[in-house]
């Protein structure tokens, strides 16, 4: 894939360079980020948030499990925290469509200044 970008590159102009650089596609991390601003950056500054809580309080229904010694005790801290662990981890991949969306969005930007450059 990367050698038909880079013969893609070559065949434009200056300003197409220009262009892409800087429409140019972000990388994991950093589409990651970005979803922490624009309009509903407070969305996932909150679902991180709750993430974060459930999952340390997660870790701590877990130490508590294998600290304890009577079964009662630990089927219920067990399931606790297997269950505050499993709604952390579900919360943290509600993010992927979000970013998978920008993406898509990022790519419709590039090829509308494209058409629109070619006008």
């Amino acid at each position: 894939m990367a050698k038909i970008d880079d013969l893609i590159r070559d065949a434009l102009d200056e300003k197409d360079r220009e262009m892409m650089k800087e429409t140019d596609e972000l990388g994991y991390f950093e589409l990651g980020l970005s979803q922490f601003s624009g309009k509903l950056g407070w969305v996932t500054w909150v679902i991180m948030i709750v993430q974060a809580t459930l999952f340390f309080i997660g870790v701590w229904c877990a130490y508590n499990f294998f600290g304890t010694t009577e079964v009662l005790a630990a089927v219920k801290w067990g399931i606790s925290g297997g269950v505050l662990i499993i709604v952390a981890a579900s919360l943290k991949f509600s993010l992927m469509p979000q970013i998978q969306a920008d993406r898509i969005i990022r790519e419709v930007k590039r090829v509308e200044l494209m058409l629109a450059s070619r006008s």
